[in-house]
């Protein structure tokens, strides 16, 4: 084992265990357990909303898969990337204040506590659970992958071995602190995740001879690595133009990112937060793509494309400077995982077991089981990651397209169209998520584009057509959702 290598990483474990510890000791008793441990007592500020922002959705896709997938592409992987620096900014134009307001009018915890409140319908709330509890599993277990080859590659261990200490080191931390614990880990994080890659960018460079060596011997290699179609033409137009809806539009709908907008302490720290999530989710997506495509030329042949990034970092850096560069993948697997737990959790705790099960559960109750709920689900995703798929980006976009598809209408046309109803959404999750399921398994990448776009057409589809075709009849509950999301 690689000590030197192997030191940042463990410095990095041992301050998010105590951050964890520190944070469930200033758990704020006047907002209550749930909204501390679930939403951090909506007191983010702007820096640290958008480091949350950028680490929740910088993940093992990002710093591991992402690359790996430029590695083999080419070049136009890294113009697909780009299309996510919009993120941040376009989460928070569309939702931003308004989200924020009514959340706090109703009091809401979780995505689907404003759901609930704006459809008034039971089986909106438990279609949205069974979907955020499916997709995100598919989107943790990637996550969970790439931890375990991280560690991995650097410590020689077996991968069961180091996707146990993977886990352990992510389950005390977060269980124990809630999201406050994953909103100040995730600030420590985002800043590992900025330095880490350009430290590695900068290294790879000199490593190849500077970028116009680079990119005569991806030419002399192969000319198309350095096209915007890929290296075999597949990055075609429509395909390039449709990830705009997967990574970029269609964000809006993922609840790890949509719960940000319930969190930030006023106007001004969300405006912050657009700007400098924007800036540091460009730089960040640039820096590590563009890393991943010119790895080809300092290591030709590497087999497992999600093991590029630690063999190219400790390829070009000293091994101390190697491991704190690690360090960025690691902080940026960990808090994504950190947002997909609590969001797994609050779905099974607070949507479902506080709403119909039982609603009037003791506080000293609902943090017994919210804490061992978050550590379940932890041993479950272990369980589904001990046998991983060869590039993990598939499992983490697979599952972003079924949350996009679910909830990108019910969400964004509940909070602005008043006559959508819960008809409308009703159909939207189920024709919305069941064609995608469908388009995914028997027809992707139907007529060149990816497989999330035609199920977000159809689900709007669904949504409009159903809320204009069949009425509201609780006309109550419209005069209290006009008084509440106005």
């Amino acid at each position: 084992m690689n000590w030197e290598v192997m030191i940042p990483f463990l410095g990095l474990l041992v301050v998010i265990f105590f951050v964890g510890i520190y944070a469930a000791g200033h758990i704020k008793k006047n907002s209550g357990f749930l909204q501390d441990y679930f939403l951090g007592s909506r007191e983010l500020g702007g820096f640290v909303l958008a480091m949350t922002m950028v680490a929740t959705y910088g993940s093992a896709s990002s710093f591991i898969g992402g690359p790996g997938a430029a590695y083999n592409m080419g070049l136009g992987w890294v113009l697909l990337a780009m299309i996510q620096v919009v993120t941040g900014y376009f989460v928070l134009a569309v939702l931003g204040k308004k989200f924020a307001i009514v959340a706090r009018k109703i009091n809401a915890v979780t995505l689907i506590d404003f759901l609930k409140e704006r459809y008034n319908s039971k089986w909106v709330v438990l279609l949205s659970s069974v979907s955020i509890i499916i997709f995100l599993f598919a989107s943790m277990t990637a996550q969970w992958v790439g931890g375990g080859r991280l560690i991995e590659s650097l410590t020689g261990l077996s991968y069961t071995s180091s996707l146990f200490i993977f886990a352990v080191s992510i389950l005390i931390y977060v269980t124990i602190g809630g999201f406050r614990a994953v909103a100040l880990t995730e600030t420590i994080q985002g800043i590992i995740m900025f330095v880490g890659t350009l430290i590695i960018l900068i290294g790879t460079i000199i490593a190849g001879g500077g970028v116009p060596a680079i990119m005569n011997e991806l030419i002399a290699e192969n000319p198309k690595l350095v096209s915007p179609f890929g290296h075999d033409g597949s990055l075609t137009p429509l395909y390039l133009s449709s990830f705009w809806i997967l990574v970029g539009v269609g964000v809006v709908g993922l609840p790890q990112i949509a719960v940000r907008a319930m969190s930030y302490r006023h106007a001004k720290a969300m405006h912050q937060a657009m700007i400098i999530g924007t800036v540091v989710v460009g730089f960040i997506m640039l820096g590590m793509h563009l890393s991943g495509v010119f790895a080809r030329v300092i290591l030709p042949g590497i087999e497992v494309p999600d093991t590029v990034m630690p063999l190219l970092a400790m390829e070009v850096l000293p091994p101390w400077l190697a491991g704190i560069v690690l360090s960025a993948p690691m902080a940026a697997i960990m808090s994504t995982v950190n947002s997909l737990l609590l969001i797994v959790g609050s779905s099974i705790v607070k949507d479902v077991y506080l709403n119909y099960i039982k609603p009037d559960a003791s506080e000293t109750v609902v943090k017994r089981i919210s804490m061992s709920v978050t550590g379940l689900i932890g041993i479950l995703v272990f369980l589904l990651a001990i046998h991983p798929p060869d590039l993990l980006i598939w499992l983490n976009l697979f599952a972003f397209g079924g949350l996009e598809a679910a909830f990108i209408w019910t969400v964004v046309l509940g909070l602005y169209w008043r006559r959508g109803n819960k008809y409308g959404a009703i159909s939207s999750i189920v024709i919305g998520v069941g064609s995608y399921i469908l388009i995914y398994t028997t027809y992707p990448e139907a007529f060149g584009m990816h497989s999330v776009v035609l199920p977000i057409l159809f689900s709007l589809l669904a949504y409009t057509v159903v809320s204009l075709l069949i009425k509201e009849k609780d006309l109550e509950h419209l005069r209290n959702v006009d008084t509440k999301f106005s």
